[in-house]
């Protein structure tokens, strides 16, 4: 099952894009959108901005999903928006979802990290380490809602970063899944392996539309991780990573899979389709490796005469905050061997237009310097 192009468009939520998605957006769509939704504020976060959960069908399976645990992974939240304005549009498909289950989203659960773009929350905790002690509102917040609603499935909902590879291939991770898991082990309880059936129902989607760019999250166990810890209250949790698409930075093309990916895990709950995934096609799916650059520059003894010839120079984009914008700063991450590695963008110094080229970029005294 796949949603097709010109269908996403129509619901792909307009008023939200980019990659800086702060609360009052949130808000603005809860508000825009109250005559189809139950809204409700479920506390405060640390500096007292609202928490709100949205909830939609009236199904007996019960799904809980939320966004933007980490103030800078906001492709999530926008997905999440999309999906919403799919189940409102009451297709067939639609229809039958909010017929079978019940939905309650947190949009946002880290608004403050939101407001100033950080992962950790305003008193610098990481919410996804804080699972088991619990000391801040917003783990408290998500967890109260989780022994509330008593769901049947968990959706833990993340960016990426760009340094993301799949397998030892040159192909980007654009999505990443993981079935936590619930022990130190990492054995296979019923509920982790209903989470690897989900996982491979929407590999299988996805590797139609972006072949060999899904990857599998590293499954060390961690018991304050928050899906770590639904997983070992027997709740088959997913967690969804948003990566990067070529040439997307600002991750519209990630979130259309991403929205894609939480349709189909949707539609196989409602649908009660996930025993024809098979458990063991989860590990087919390669494990992510670390191995890109966002620029890669070969061959650069051309710009550092201490190099070593054939030695590169690896550089990473910062994200920054300025004014409502997030622009990319480059630092020079590493130099030396690079054989191993792969760059977003590309250039050989020994290739006098790759030069010409380099010469012509924003980060090109930087690496001269």
């Amino acid at each position: 099952m796949s949603i097709l192009k010109d269908e996403y468009s129509s619901v792909k939520e307009k008023s939200v894009s980019g990659r800086y998605v702060i609360n009052e957006q949130i808000l603005e769509f809860l508000e825009k959108n109250k005559e189809n939704l139950l809204v409700k504020t479920i506390g405060e976060s640390v500096q007292k901005r609202k928490i709100k959960s949205l909830q939609l069908g009236n199904g007996s399976v019960k799904i809980f999903m939320w966004s933007q645990m980490h103030g800078n992974e906001s492709t999530t939240t926008k997905a999440v928006l999309d999906f919403v304005n799919f189940l409102n549009a009451k297709s067939v498909l639609a229809q039958e979802i909010l017929e079978k289950c019940t939905l309650l989203i947190i949009p946002m659960l880290n608004p403050d990290g939101a407001a100033v773009y950080t992962r950790v929350n305003a008193n610098e905790i990481d919410l996804n380490r804080d699972a088991q002690d619990r000391t801040q509102p917003e783990s408290v917040i998500l967890r109260n809602i989780f022994d509330e609603f008593k769901p049947d499935y968990c959706f833990n909902l993340h960016d990426q970063r760009t340094i993301f590879n799949v397998g030892e291939t040159s192909k980007p991770a654009t999505v990443s899944f993981l079935a936590p898991a619930h022990d130190p082990e990492r054995s296979i309880s019923k509920t982790r392996g209903i989470s690897m059936q989900l996982i491979v129902a929407m590999n299988t989607v996805l590797q139609k539309m972006i072949p060999n760019q899904v990857g599998r999250y590293d499954d060390g166990f961690n018991a304050n991780c928050v899906g770590d810890s639904f997983q070992m209250l027997n709740v088959p949790t997913i967690l969804f990573e948003s990566g990067h698409f070529p040439k997307d930075y600002e991750r519209e093309q990630t979130r259309a899979y991403i929205f894609q990916a939480i349709t189909t895990a949707v539609t196989a709950i409602a649908q009660d389709t996930i025993n024809e995934y098979e458990q063991d096609d989860y590990f087919k799916i390669p494990e992510n490796g670390k191995l890109y650059f966002d620029v890669l520059i070969e061959n650069a003894k051309e710009l550092d005469s201490e190099l070593e010839n054939g030695d590169g120079i690896g550089v990473l984009y910062k994200e920054v905050l300025r004014g409502n914008t997030i622009e990319f700063e480059p630092r020079i991450e590493k130099k030396g061997n690079l054989d191993a590695f792969f760059g977003h963008e590309t250039y050989n110094c020994l290739d006098k237009a790759d030069l010409d080229e380099l010469r012509q970029q924003s980060f090109y005294q930087l690496i001269k310097d």
